[in-house]
């Protein structure tokens, strides 16, 4: 999930006597020696670089941070929060210098796993912090059972809107077809105060547009295992974003204003409607207090079922020269402690995904409770895929070349499935 400018298994620890048994049988069988767990007796540095979510993130976990360290002198975290923008060239540059991040937070893993950067967090997790997240959400992050990253924060994307602009427009209800959103942005449009639909297609955002579209017209990125772009669905999709953006029917520059920066346009007043996520009732009421909003299901083809699709961002831990496990997991154990947790998720506008704490908010909250069942049976992107990230990459031009320079929703969907299959068959 970008971020909002204004917007496992428990490895005991061994004895001694057992290192030295495993270390000789290793030597005596000409076998590398394999790296003993080190304890946190000793001076412990754990590198974290956090993603910033909104103006909230830094502060709240310099805060924790100050706390563990209080709690845990010898353990030092050097902390580092990064906007999205700027996230992936820190964390590439800590790599090529062989400095890696002990831990990341991140939206993608499946490609440092397939390097081999990756720790398995069953050797990490404590057995009581895994039994407590949500099972879809840990299998998503988890490739041929080795648990390379876990999940940290979830979102349900839906429909968000401008009742004010609605009513005046004489809009009953929120868009759930593809008719329906084309004709409120019309009526919006027509009212000549705002623009009708907001859409994403910069770098941040491309894949969740075309997400929304290629599943709202019955496709997906992936099809019976294997990359399924230019289907049918996915260009019927596409070329009904791009006739929105002809009529006239969005706003003016999908390619350019982020998303962040539309849910301001829409609460001052200048945007009918767009897609988010859950945090965007947390976070744009904070600076549009008399905003009155609404939500509604992401609209899709006539005929198709209605779409619930989420995100979630997640924790992975680099191979490093001085990974000290047990340092790693008491850090874990304090990042997601309830009240903590629920504390940060309350305050970015996130669904959790720890059980417990969705447990508890969904009690007091309904529409917690609706997202939190979203979530479970939700669509999501094919993290598992090691070359998701540079078929992401491969898309961020994309939006470019569709709307500005006229390229065929058919012919972009070509190019972007034979990367698709060519990439795949570098990273296998």
């Amino acid at each position: 999930m970008r971020a909002i400018r204004y917007r496992r298994r428990y490895v005991p620890i061994m004895t001694v006597s057992l290192l030295l048994t495993l270390g000789l049988a290793a030597c005596s069988s000409e076998q590398p020696v394999p790296a003993p767990v080190k304890n946190t007796t000793e001076p412990a540095l754990i590198r974290f670089v956090a993603s910033e979510y909104s103006t909230e993130t830094k502060p709240m976990l310099e805060s924790l941070v100050r706390e563990f360290e209080r709690n845990n002198p010898t353990i030092n975290v050097e902390l580092q929060v990064a906007n999205w923008d700027i996230l992936d060239g820190i964390y590439t540059t800590m790599i090529s210098n062989n400095q890696p991040p002990d831990l990341l937070n991140t939206n993608v893993y499946a490609h440092f796993a397939a390097d081999g950067l990756l720790s398995d967090m069953n050797d990490i997790l404590s057995p009581e912090l895994k039994d407590k997240l949500y099972p879809n959400l840990m299998e998503m992050d988890q490739i041929e059972g080795k648990q390379y990253a876990i999940p940290y924060v979830a979102s349900i994307r839906s429909l968000y809107y401008n009742k004010s602009l609605f009513a005046e427009a004489r809009i009953a209800k929120p868009p759930a077809t593809w008719d329906e959103l084309k004709s409120a942005a019309q009526h919006i449009k027509a009212n000549g105060q705002a623009s009708g639909f907001g859409v994403d297609l910069t770098d941040n955002e491309i894949q969740a547009y075309l997400s929304y579209f290629f599943l709202g017209a019955g496709g997906g990125w992936i099809k019976d295992g294997a990359w399924a772009i230019n289907s049918p669905e996915n260009v019927e999709g596409l070329t009904f974003l791009k006739g929105l953006y002809q009529e006239g029917l969005t706003d003016p520059e999908p390619t350019v204003t982020i998303r962040d920066e539309k849910q301001r346009i829409l609460g001052d007043g200048k945007l009918g409607m767009m897609i988010s996520g859950t945090y965007f009732a947390t976070v744009v009421p904070r600076e549009f207090p008399n905003l009155d909003w609404g939500v509604g299901p992401i609209p899709v083809k006539a005929g198709q079922a209605p779409l619930a699709f989420g995100v979630h961002d997640v924790l992975v831990s680099f191979k490093t020269d001085h990974t000290n496990t047990k340092a790693l997991s008491k850090f874990l154990d304090f990042l997601y402690d309830s009240e903590i947790y629920q504390q940060m998720v309350v305050r970015e506008g996130f669904l959790p995904v720890k059980k417990d704490v969705g447990s508890k908010l969904a009690a007091s909250d309904p529409y917690m409770k609706e997202s939190l069942d979203a979530l479970a049976q939700a669509k999501f992107y094919p993290v598992q895929q090691p070359e998701w990230q540079a078929i992401m990459d491969k898309a961020r031009k994309l939006g470019s070349a569709v709307l500005l320079n006229d390229m065929a929703p058919q012919e972009a969907l070509d190019q972007l499935q034979e990367f698709a299959v060519a990439r795949s068959k570098m990273v296998r």
